[in-house]
């Protein structure tokens, strides 16, 4: 049986979310660096990795890892990786992304050309020919340059792991599902558990608190590109990894998750998202302002990405609506509060310190997690 090595890219400060989530499905890590965790599996780790995991955006297969400070090298190194394993004489393939980082080699566009000429030499040897249709299955390549050192993967994915295919319906700002995942997994919220949101925009961590709380895997209703790579991915992986994901739901989990928002667009557009995603029937959204934020329930939880005032004509209303936020949160003295904002300003008006403060990269905008957790709830007698 063949072993890869896979790697899971997450946002900068989740990968210790990303971690426990690899080890939970039960395969071994074998590095955690900034923004992803590599690990090992075979065919069968390819399918459950894109079906069940919640906080990456895609999985790749690692090719091969060197280091390269001149295109002469890059063209070499690329060309002795055995491509012949993974592309079939009729694949289509391209570098479809690179990234440079504190490296010598630093144009993208120069480092995608080099390397495709560098994989259709190595295959023309191999397959003996001089031209290649490529009209069979994709196989795209991602290359990241860090210091040096070239890590080359296939992406096993194709849309990214964020898009579950739910949010049809989007309102401005909206925080990505991969991130919303994350950071419900960085709180001690479980589904039976009270959860609120009180600016819930497009219904994002609602959704996925529904999906967790019902035993619901990600990518269990999409396609991944890796389907097509039947020249060394067994198809029945992808059926066995949904079969098992199916099995594992259950619809009738009792929930207490709750959306609010003062925007009657976003409400409407986070009741349609829901529905899409198969969990309506466990959250209640309501068109709502975070002054009337209240729950008659205790040692609940608000987990919430309010607004960040990006735009300077909004800026001017974020003391009030986070002054409100922590007025109404002080009114729920066993609750706990997760909160992921840009806003540097945010405790001071929320009135409190965090006791934690998590930097996290919300692609290239850097937000603050702050957790503000409640008292626990009392044990419940035997």
């Amino acid at each position: 049986m063949d072993r890869y090595e896979l790697i899971a890219p997450c946002h900068f400060g989740l990968e210790a979310v990303m971690k426990c989530e690899i080890l939970d499905l039960g395969y071994e890590i074998t590095q955690v660096e900034d923004g992803k965790v590599t690990f090992e599996g075979d065919a069968e780790a390819i399918a459950y990795a894109n079906v069940f995991l919640r906080s990456t955006e895609r999985i790749l297969l690692k090719v091969g890892e060197f280091k390269a400070v001149t295109f002469d090298q890059l063209f070499e190194q690329t060309k002795a990786l055995p491509w012949e394993q993974f592309i079939p004489e009729n694949g289509k393939f391209w570098v479809a992304k690179a990234n440079s980082l504190k490296s010598k080699l630093f144009s993208p566009s120069d480092i995608q050309s080099i390397m495709k000429k560098a994989i259709v030499e190595r295959l023309k040897e191999k397959y003996h020919k001089e031209w290649f249709p490529e009209d069979g299955a994709e196989y795209p390549i991602r290359v990241s340059i860090l210091k040096d050192r070239v890590t080359i993967g296939l992406d096993t994915t194709g849309v990214s792991l964020h898009k579950r295919g739910y949010r049809q319906m989007k309102v401005k700002a909206p925080i990505t599902e991969t991130l919303a995942s994350a950071l419900l997994m960085l709180t001690p919220w479980k589904g039976n558990r009270i959860l609120v949101d009180p600016f819930c925009g497009s219904g994002t961590f609602p959704i996925e608190a529904a999906m967790m709380a019902a035993n619901m895997a990600p990518g269990m209703r999409r396609r991944f590109l890796g389907e097509n790579w039947t020249n060394f991915l067994p198809s029945e992986n992808w059926k066995n990894a949904r079969e098992e994901a199916r099995d594992l739901v259950d619809l009738k989990v009792e929930t207490d998750i709750q959306g609010f928002d003062i925007d009657p667009l976003a409400v409407e557009a986070a009741r349609a998202n829901a529905k899409l995603a198969g969990v309506d029937h466990l959250i209640h959204f309501q068109e709502r302002p975070v002054a009337e934020l209240s729950h008659s329930g205790h040692y609940g939880f608000i987990i919430t990405n309010p607004p960040y005032g990006e735009r300077l004509e909004e800026k001017e209303d974020l003391p009030e609506l986070y002054r409100t936020l922590g007025e109404r949160f002080r009114k729920l003295p066993d609750w706990s509060m997760y909160m992921i904002t840009s806003w540097e300003d945010a405790q001071r008006y929320i009135g409190k310190t965090a006791e934690k403060n998590r930097k996290i990269y919300n692609g290239m905008l850097k937000t603050y997690f702050y957790q503000y957790p409640g008292p626990k709830p009392p044990r419940k007698k035997q």
